[in-house]
């Protein structure tokens, strides 16, 4: 693979993922980031620094975008219009519009934008939609997902609606792309949220949302997302159920995964073991599609696709009532 040059726009906790990442594939990355822990970022990682946005992107094969969601949409257009590649942190914006805007701009300038929906990227999820996409579960009937963790206080921005979306945009969006995923197109979406939603937010904030999804197959989904207290675990959970066996995952859980039924017993995943880092996987199959290699197993349009359902669950927990969706259209209520 050919050594990339990346512009990686952010130094908060995003983006010490990613930078190891690209270190790993020897990629040459200068980081710019308004942040006084830049510097310090950039060494520890053997990556330089540049003094502003058009300095790290001018001249960059691929902008790799881990900045408050908010920001997405303008720092995406910049980096299209220099004609980089663009790798952006999920959601890839706010609304469905503004997303479907830098979907249009990469393919009309000829460049690839890639959503960082890192979990399609994780074992057992991957192992997930291996077992439905070859018919071992028969035909899925329902399913559930579930996200908890700590509620982000550590940066301001979460914790308000207008930057980051809230729980439904910023956190469920994870799992709203991997029911698409699995399931097929989103139809109907009935959401709600409850809990703290305003910044700044106190230490012991909490905030819950969930959405039930109808998919054009007939499958119903239910997302569930939890924003805790500061010494809750990180936990991910999942469970299938279809004609022919079922599928359940506990991140916290040893083993982890376990599929049942007429199915064959499949192998535990133990709880965080995933070997290589799922952010490596990830970044390693956006440096061979910007190289010119095959295209990852998640697209532009998916990441629009993603954020037209959690806006379409906002619009829902807001409102209180369902909302359709269709293939072109954006949801409205029912």
């Amino acid at each position: 693979m050919a050594e990339l040059d990346i512009a990686l726009i952010g130094a908060g906790g995003i983006a010490r993922t990613h930078l190891p990442a690209w270190a790993a594939l020897g990629a040459r990355v200068r980081v710019y980031a308004p942040d006084p822990h830049t510097a310090t970022l950039a060494h520890e990682f053997g990556a330089t620094t540049a003094d502003s946005l058009h300095d790290a992107i001018s001249g960059a094969d691929a902008v790799d975008i881990c900045t408050p969601t908010d920001t997405h949409h303008d720092i995406a257009l910049t980096a299209i219009a220099a004609g980089a590649h663009v790798l952006c942190e999920k959601p890839l914006a706010l609304g469905a519009a503004d997303a479907a805007e830098m979907a249009d701009a990469a393919d009309a300038a000829g460049v690839r934008l890639y959503p960082g929906h890192v979990v399609r990227y994780f074992p057992a999820y991957a192992r997930l939609r291996a077992a439905v996409a070859g018919g071992e579960l028969g035909r899925v009937a329902v399913a559930r997902f579930t996200r908890t963790g700590r509620y982000p206080t550590w940066s301001r921005w979460f914790a308000d609606p207008v930057r980051s979306g809230g729980i439904l945009v910023d956190q469920m969006i994870h799992d709203l792309d991997i029911a698409r995923w699995l399931f097929g197109e989103v139809v109907r979406v009935h959401a709600y949220q409850r809990g703290h939603f305003t910044a700044p937010a106190p230490a012991a904030a909490v905030a819950t949302g969930g959405a039930v999804l109808t998919h054009e197959g007939g499958v119903i989904s239910q997302v569930v997302g939890v924003w805790a207290p500061p010494a809750t675990r990180f936990r991910t959970t999942f469970h299938v159920a279809g004609t022919g066996g079922t599928v359940r995952y506990d991140s916290l859980a040893a083993p982890g995964l376990r599929v049942t039924g007429t199915v064959a017993e499949e192998d535990g995943i133990p709880a965080g073991d995933f070997g290589e880092s799922p952010y490596l996987t990830q970044i390693r199959e956006f440096a061979e599609a910007f190289a010119g290699g095959p295209a990852p197993r998640v697209s532009a349009r998916d990441g629009v696709a993603a954020v037209r359902i959690a806006e379409a669950a906002a619009h829902s927990a807001r409102t209180g009532r369902a909302v359709e969706l269709t293939a072109t259209e954006e949801g409205t209520p029912t």
